[in-house]
């Protein structure tokens, strides 16, 4: 395999469709826990840490997505929280610590989901707020790397992993390392968990969407700001959540 665009563009086809097809009972599963939440007046937070945290921004707050939406992100400990800015760097997500004042921080509610974006599925922060998650009663829902976590020795000091915790786990594909195009005299190029993770992100939308649907219901989707009566739309279905979901942050 040579090093392009079109050799990226033939790995990236491939695990689109392996994932689409592997992770099918999966994605279903995730969308019955999501939409009974919701209909329960529930709310899904999403959490992902380093890249992870482009899992979260698919789901909470975009055109086309659920309103019920919550993005936890680390610099809650900053913007919210009133930690020094100098708190947060590239080794915060490894520090178990933290995930309980994140978890304090956010505006959860008993029939509240959560999804957690992790590709290595081991890091301190991920690891304890996943157990937090679980000790609290939530349902919890895993994207992560199955082939690479299963290579990588837990950083959290009970030893489980991210999968170890959920309800339900997705594997987004991704290979050991994440990048997928080998060069020469090592490493490789091309990550592809971000963009297997959009999928799935987006795929347990459309069916927690369907099923609303079919229980005729009107699902509470965000229209893009960005067109007429796109800012009215959305904010009366915020109004429903008020203090619930936060945006902008």
């Amino acid at each position: 395999m040579t090093v392009s665009a079109e050799d990226y563009l033939a790995v990236v086809t491939e695990t689109i469709g392996r994932v689409a097809e592997s992770q099918r009972e999966a994605v279903g599963r995730v969308a019955d826990l999501i939409a009974d939440a919701v209909r329960a007046d529930g709310v899904v937070h999403a959490f992902g840490t380093g890249h992870s945290e482009a899992l979260a921004m698919e789901i909470a707050g975009r055109a086309g997505g659920l309103v019920p939406t919550n993005r936890i992100a680390l610099r809650d400990l900053v913007l919210l929280g009133g930690e020094p800015a100098d708190r947060l760097g590239p080794m915060l997500e490894r520090d178990p610590s933290v995930a309980h004042r994140l978890y304090e921080l956010a505006p959860v509610r008993p029939t509240d989901v959560f999804v957690l974006a992790s590709n290595s599925g081991v890091n301190g922060a991920m690891v304890e707020f996943a157990t937090l998650v679980k000790e609290r009663g939530h349902g919890l829902v895993a994207i992560t790397s199955a082939q690479h976590s299963g290579r990588m020795t837990s950083r959290h000091p009970s030893g489980r992993k991210l999968g170890d915790l959920a309800d339900v786990v997705l594997d987004n594909g991704a290979p050991y390392g994440d990048a997928t195009l080998p060069l020469p005299g090592g490493g490789a190029v091309g990550a592809v968990s971000s963009i297997t993770a959009a999928l799935l992100a987006q795929q347990i939308t459309v069916e927690v969407v369907a099923r609303l649907l079919a229980a005729g219901e009107r699902p509470p989707v965000y229209l893009s700001a960005n067109i007429p009566d796109g800012d009215a739309h959305n904010t009366a279905l915020e109004a429903r959540y008020a203090g619930r979901i936060r945006r902008g942050s």
